[in-house]
């Protein structure tokens, strides 16, 4: 009879393996399907060796799964698989994300060029800072000078500067 109970406990472990292969290996739910069989099965044995037994399965189990899956979803993004299936977040680098907005309202009136033709939406040079801009009047050619008129949150509104000559 203690046999039994040992190959309960071999399956509560076989469980506890079945969920960490669910979270590595996609599989359509089949391995959640045969791990659940081994805890049900499990907990069956040790009901039938007794209902004290039973009810310690059943708060081991309780236990047991919910510690398992944070386990397996701490390690799953330090593994080799885990780090080529999920994403990174983005790395922002210095002069490539749009500037705060306080930074931005100090760039009402400021003047400065074209760097790509405003679609109307393109890219301003101003003093060294790019910044996507929004050109008030539709196409902007590239190099041509503009003006900050506006700021609105994240967006810069800018003029052409007419070059009188």
């Amino acid at each position: 009879m203690d046999w039994l109970l040992i190959f309960a406990v071999f399956l509560f472990f076989a469980c506890a393996i079945l969920i960490i292969a669910e979270v590595f290996v996609p599989s359509g739910g089949l391995i959640s399907i045969v791990a659940l069989a081994c805890l049900i099965g499990g907990i069956i044995i040790f009901f039938n060796h007794s209902s004290a037994a039973g009810w310690i399965g059943v708060v081991i189990a309780v236990i047991m799964i919910p510690s398992v899956l944070v386990f397996a979803y701490k390690i799953f993004p330090k593994t080799k698989f885990g780090k080529n299936a999920t994403l990174s977040p983005p790395e922002r680098q210095q002069g490539d994300a749009i500037p705060d907005t306080p930074r931005l309202k100090e760039l009402l009136g400021a003047e400065g060029i074209v760097l790509t033709p405003l679609r109307p939406v393109g890219m301003c040079d101003f003093s060294g800072q790019r910044v996507e801009c929004v050109a008030e009047s539709g196409y902007v050619d590239k190099d041509k000078k503009v003006k900050v008129i506006d700021v609105e949150s994240t967006q810069l509104t800018v003029r052409v500067i007419e070059e009188n000559s």
